[in-house]
């Protein structure tokens, strides 16, 4: 049986990132190994904390720029998390100041959001309705 490990998200700055995607988005750290000028930084959710964990990649060459770049210009997130209220979520992440490319919205059997992680990406959330 194969099951995923870690996934990864590009990102400019991981220091940056980390504030990000643990003070606003609510993960949490779980892996932090230097590596140079860049680290092995992984998050897991707190529900899941042995599940799947999101490698904040550092964008240490320039195909990775070139590809976070494109994504974002034609606006594709680059990965998407699940919320169980998204309306909630994005209520409180816009209290946060997270601004959004596309508010809530119904999307055949869920709803989708898409968010600015501040680093260089588009970032999906998604409620299965």
């Amino acid at each position: 049986m194969i099951k995923i490990y870690v996934t990864s998200v590009p990102v400019d700055d991981q220091d940056k990132a980390l504030a990000f995607y643990t003070e606003v988005l609510g993960f949490i750290k779980k892996k932090e190994v230097p590596l140079g000028e860049h680290k092995w930084l992984t998050l897991v959710s707190p529900e899941e904390q042995s599940g799947v964990e999101l490698l904040l990649e550092p964008m240490a060459f320039e195909p990775a720029k070139v590809y976070q770049a494109s994504l974002k210009e034609a606006g594709i997130p680059c990965t998407s998390f699940a919320v169980d209220d998204i309306d909630k979520e994005c209520e409180r992440l816009s209290n946060l100041g997270v601004k959004f490319s596309m508010p809530p919205t119904e999307a055949g059997t869920v709803k989708i959001a898409v968010l600015d992680d501040t680093c260089g990406n588009f970032i999906q959330l998604m409620q299965e309705l």
